[in-house]
């Protein structure tokens, strides 16, 4: 299956590139084709300009400055989501690149004005999260990052695809022992991606 792997942390040596690599590693033994798009070193762009707004309605104009990662998701069988939540949502270069790549005719297509799934090449859907607080403070909030995964993406495959989701929770006290064991779990969990 081709995987489209977006990964959203600045830093090269945090938790979360231990993380990304653990489900590069996981995929990659199950036989899986990988696109891995780290959204930071690409340099991707999550501002929405002006232009792009006034374009965002026709597709005959919309992607032209985002025709590669449009691409990606276009060919891509399955998203891995490999970010931290900041602020109770996912960074804004992941929200940025939903906001200006999943356009209308890319991940869904207006039907006199009505939106209808257009990512039916998506089967499979994985969110690899962490979250600085404890699990109720993202329940009280809603837990955007887990709708995002498990909601937003789906209905875009039309509620196709599986999705799964993967938080560690109140990671800024977890011990060593804990996160080397989540990073075992995403690495096992994506070796039976599929």
């Amino acid at each position: 299956m081709r995987v489209l792997v977006l990964f959203a942390h600045p830093l090269a040596d945090s938790f979360h590139a231990a993380l990304h690599a653990a489900a590069l590693e996981g995929l990659a033994r199950a036989g899986h084709e990988i696109d891995d798009c780290d959204l930071y070193a690409e340099g991707f762009d999550p501002v929405l300009s002006a232009e792009e707004r006034r374009d965002y309605h026709d597709p005959a104009l919309n992607r032209r400055l985002v025709a590669p990662w449009v691409e990606r998701v276009q060919k891509a069988e399955a998203i891995v989501c490999v970010f931290p939540t900041w602020c109770f949502g996912p960074p804004a270069i992941l929200k940025g690149f939903f906001d200006r790549v999943f356009l209308p005719g890319v991940s869904f297509r207006l039907e006199e004005g009505v939106a209808k799934p257009a990512l039916t090449n998506i089967r499979r859907i994985a969110g690899i999260v962490t979250y600085g607080r404890p699990w109720w403070t993202a329940l009280l909030m809603g837990d955007p990052p887990r709708m995002a995964v498990t909601r937003y993406l789906r209905v875009l495959t039309g509620w196709k695809a599986k999705a799964e989701y993967l938080p560690l929770y109140d990671m800024n006290r977890a011990p060593q022992a804990r996160r080397e064991a989540f990073v075992a779990h995403v690495r096992d969990r994506m070796a039976r991606f599929g």
